[in-house]
């Protein structure tokens, strides 16, 4: 039985530190589906609005001020940034692609391992935009 729960044990702390320390590729994650449109789908969601020029920079700073955020590619420069935001337990990634085209701004949210994120992608997405447009 105490090798059983050794075995368990080991697993998941396996399985944790997979989930941490596993490389994030960039070229998959920074992207934005063509002709994205706005919808919910299990571990995300894709948003589209009218925010003006200025949107992916205060959307921007909305995001980064986040805890457990950094940026995985691109820049407010390039009109294009994807953020990797990381789960308080576990440390699951979740990546945010953000991206500017004239007055419109794309949002694309995603969990990287597991089927559902339960909403919390749409959620915080959602979040962000309510604070956008108080601004």
């Amino acid at each position: 039985m105490l090798y059983i729960i050794v075995i368990v044990a080991l697993i998941a702390i396996g399985f944790a530190v997979y989930v941490r320390l596993a490389p994030s590729d960039a070229a998959r994650w920074h992207q934005m589906p063509e002709g994205a449109e706005r919808q919910d789908f299990d571990g995300g969601c894709i948003r589209i609005g009218t925010t003006g020029p200025q949107g992916i920079s205060l959307l921007d700073r909305i995001i980064m001020s986040g805890p457990r955020t950094q940026v995985l590619a691109g820049s407010v420069e390039d009109g294009m940034v994807t953020y990797i935001i990381r789960s308080k337990l576990w440390g699951f990634p979740d990546y945010v692609t953000v991206r500017q085209l004239g007055d419109t701004l794309q949002i694309y949210s995603r969990l990287r391992f597991g089927k559902s994120d339960m909403g919390v992608n749409k959620t915080r997405v959602d979040g962000w935009l309510s604070v956008l447009a108080r601004q």
